[in-house]
């Protein structure tokens, strides 16, 4: 059956979904009370519950500007843009709670009830992956992970960066010598919401892909509703806010999930390096052994030795003709061939499996 977030109470076994992942059966609902622009939905079946969503999606978002596109938009404004039931997460990678197999049989007449034509399942970790009979796998913009095993960041910094890297990273961060910033880590930030969420705003718009848009609300909500899960580390320069970041931890790892900057000081403090020695530095005094960064801004992930933890698109179209023609245009339209940097990672090759 299909559910709605008002009908999760009702199944028992909702509220251990997910529950050996970071984002379990709250973040999703979350995401559902706080973000909009997606028509969220819940798969029941047998003693499982898989999230999924729809939405219009743009074929061509991680493309490059493309005239002849634009153009055509301005008389079909829909040309390349299509209906689209997505199984995962709204709001960063996706899990399965069912055999990708036994939900690759029932999405076709799932699709057909929300008028998509187009399948996917949304940025599974490569510990996914299968050959899914219909589907095309496509990479999605991978994360990246580093290692942090070290008594703290100057030792990481010491021992497993490069000479010239240790002098870039260091000039770097004498940017912000002699200047007063205060770190305040929080669970709930909503005290703060205000201030944080300008922040969120200037960074996501600067960046060349967009899908989810947080709000005020899931800014909030977060933290009170998996307090176990969230920490914000908020910096302040004279008691104004001037950087925050959302983290998430689980097992022995931190994940660095969103970033807000004031862009009228973050180039001429580096702050974006600042932020990630403070995190890493709390997270080696808290016993954690692996940094987890998500997509896009790969240089700096790559000068500090970041390896890429990739994510697999599964694509299919419900008509057979069409879904042809996209296991061949697919590989041509997907965003990771689009950043030259991804391409400079020891394990590169990985992306595409």
């Amino acid at each position: 059956m299909i559910a709605t977030r008002a009908d999760l109470d009702t199944f028992p076994q909702w509220h251990g979904a997910f529950s050996s992942e970071r984002k379990d059966w709250r973040y999703y609902e979350i995401v559902n009370d706080t973000l909009t622009g997606f028509e969220y939905r819940y798969l029941v079946l047998a003693d499982a519950i898989q999230p999924f969503f729809v939405l219009d999606q743009d074929l061509v978002a991680g493309a490059p500007s493309n005239a002849l596109i634009k153009a055509v938009r301005k008389v079909w404004p829909r040309f390349l843009k299509m209906r689209t039931l997505m199984i995962g997460c709204a709001a960063g990678e996706g899990h399965l709670a069912l055999d990708a197999h036994t939900l690759a049989a029932e999405l076709p007449a799932i699709a057909k009830q929300f008028n998509a034509g187009l399948i996917v399942f949304k940025e599974l970790p490569s510990r996914y992956r299968i050959d899914l009979k219909g589907f095309t796998r496509v990479p999605s913009m991978p994360m990246t992970r580093l290692e942090i095993d070290y008594d703290n960041f100057d030792d990481f910094v010491a021992r497993k960066l490069s000479k010239p890297t240790r002098k870039s990273l260091r000039r770097k961060l004498r940017a912000t010598e002699g200047i007063k910033i205060d770190l305040q880590i929080v669970e709930d930030a909503t005290p703060y919401v205000d201030e944080i969420h300008p922040l969120y705003l200037a960074v996501f718009e600067r960046s060349k892909l967009h899908f989810e848009k947080l709000t005020k609300e899931f800014l909030s909500a977060i933290g009170r509703r998996m307090p176990d899960k969230v920490r914000f580390f908020i910096w302040r320069r004279d008691g104004k806010v001037i950087a925050f970041s959302l983290c998430m931890l689980h097992a022995d790892t931190i994940y660095d999930e969103y970033l807000g900057l004031d862009y009228a000081v973050a180039y001429d403090l580096n702050l974006y390096f600042y932020t990630i020695r403070d995190i890493i530095n709390w997270a080696i005094a808290h016993g954690l052994k692996w940094y987890v960064s998500s997509a896009l801004n790969y240089e700096p992930k790559l000068h500090l030795k970041s390896e890429l933890a990739p994510l697999d698109l599964y694509v299919a179209h419900t008509s057979p003709l069409i879904n042809a023609v996209m296991k061949r245009v697919l590989p041509l339209l997907e965003p990771t061939r689009n950043d030259p940097i991804l391409r400079r990672f020891p394990n590169f090759s990985e992306v595409w499996g």
